[in-house]
C-alpha cells in the first residue's frame, strides 16, 4: 500500500526529514511532486538555465574541463536546482525533437537512415552552443546542423550532484529528450 503525505511547504525543513526517516525503513523511496500551479515565480528560470550553459569554457578541449565551470556552478546551488536544470534540458531536447528538425539532420547526412543517438548528440550540442544559437535553431528547422555533436551535455546534472552530495544522480525528468518522444512534432 502507498501512503500519500500532503504537506505545506512551510512545514517541510530538515526536521521534517528526520522525523520521517524515523519512521520509514532506510531503503524506502519517496516521491515529491509538486503540482503544476500557476506560480507566482519560476522554480527555475530560464535565465539560471542559460548561465551556467554559458559558463562553458570553449577554450578547453576537454569535454569534462570546458563544462568543469558549469558542473561548479551548479553543484554549488541548492540541490533541487540541480534536478530543475535536469528538467529544463530535457524540455530543450524535447523541443528541438521534430520532424522538421529530423528532416534537416537527414538532408545534411545525405541519408535516409536517421540515427537516433547520432540525432540526440546533436541536439545537445545546439542547447550547448548557448541561448541565442538554441533558439534560432529551434525556429529554423533547415539550419539544424550536422557537423557537430556534445553528447557529454546529458552528464551535467549528474556530474553536479555527484560533487554536490558524493552519491549517483538517479532522475528522470518527466520530459524525456530520447529521440522521437515529442510524438507530436513528429507526426
Amino acid at each position: 500500500m502507498t501512503t500519500v503525505l500532503k504537506v505545506n511547504i512551510n512545514d517541510i525543513n530538515s526536521q521534517f526529514f528526520i522525523d520521517l526517516s524515523e519512521k520509514i525503513a532506510a531503503s524506502t523511496e519517496i516521491e515529491i511532486r509538486i503540482p503544476h500551479k500557476k506560480h507566482t515565480k519560476e522554480l527555475f528560470a530560464d535565465e539560471q538555465f542559460w548561465q551556467i550553459i554559458h559558463a562553458f569554457d570553449w577554450s578547453k578541449t576537454d569535454a569534462e574541463e570546458i563544462m568543469a565551470p558549469a558542473v561548479d556552478q551548479l553543484a554549488a546551488m541548492p540541490i533541487v536546482n540541480i534536478y530543475l536544470f535536469a528538467d529544463k534540458l530535457s524540455e530543450k531536447l524535447f523541443l528541438l525533437d521534430t520532424r522538421t528538425h529530423g528532416d534537416a539532420y537527414l538532408a545534411n547526412e545525405g541519408d535516409d537512415y536517421l540515427s537516433v543517438d547520432d540525432f540526440l548528440y546533436i541536439r545537445c550540442a545546439v542547447v550547448a552552443e548557448g541561448k541565442e544559437y538554441f533558439e534560432h535553431v529551434a525556429a529554423n528547422p533547415s539550419e539544424f546542423p550536422d557537423e557537430i555533436s556534445f553528447e557529454p551535455l546529458l552528464s551535467l546534472a549528474h556530474r553536479a550532484y555527484e560533487k554536490k552530495t558524493g552519491r549517483k544522480f538517479e532522475y528522470y525528468p518527466a520530459i524525456s529528450y530520447e529521440t522521437y518522444s515529442n510524438k507530436e512534432a513528429w507526426k
